[in-house]
């Protein structure tokens, strides 16, 4: 199940006096977000790279029509987005896209369904898949790593979840 729109970064902090900020980016290849074109916000405002360049952890982007400061704080946070059919097909077995991951069906290592994928959570310390039980509307965030996630297959709208003990 493909979404209409991907998640590439997220606008950060104002960067300086000019209207820089910075910019956190969700691709694969960090700087390849300055090249899939015109990024839109939740509410539909589109932005464009004009330039970028390296940070510690991000990096410093000015964006067109952004001129000082006080504009560049205004986008805080907000998350850019792109239309799912600019970005390539996955190449590889083990490849998707996180928005490929939402609503498939969770189910355990017998077949048996647990629960839907409601989001993909990074809280800093890795990649953690929440899903939400049909049984009785509980989430369970878990570890997306080999151990707990040992199957994706998002043609068959499924991901095999093995839940923390206790679960």
């Amino acid at each position: 199940m493909a979404s209409a729109r991907i998640c590439l970064g997220q606008i950060g902090a104002a960067h300086g006096v000019r209207g820089e900020v910075r910019l956190r980016s969700f691709t694969a290849d960090p700087e390849a977000i300055a090249r899939y074109g015109p990024l839109a916000t939740e509410d539909g405002r589109v932005f464009e790279i004009e330039t970028m360049r390296p940070a510690k952890d991000h990096f410093v982007a000015k964006l067109a029509g952004i001129g000082d400061r006080n504009a560049a704080e205004r986008l805080a946070n907000l998350k850019l987005y792109v239309p799912r059919e600019r970005l390539p097909e996955p190449t590889e077995a083990d490849e998707f896209y996180h928005a490929d991951l939402l609503g498939l069906t969770a189910v355990d290592r017998d077949g048996r369904a647990i629960g839907t994928v409601v989001a993909i959570q990074n809280y800093g310390a890795g990649d953690l898949i929440e899903v939400k039980s049909g049984d009785d509307d509980r989430t369970h965030l878990v570890p997306f790593d080999a151990t707990h996630v040992p199957a994706v297959d998002v043609a068959a709208g499924r991901i095999v979840v093995i839940l923390p003990e206790g679960r």
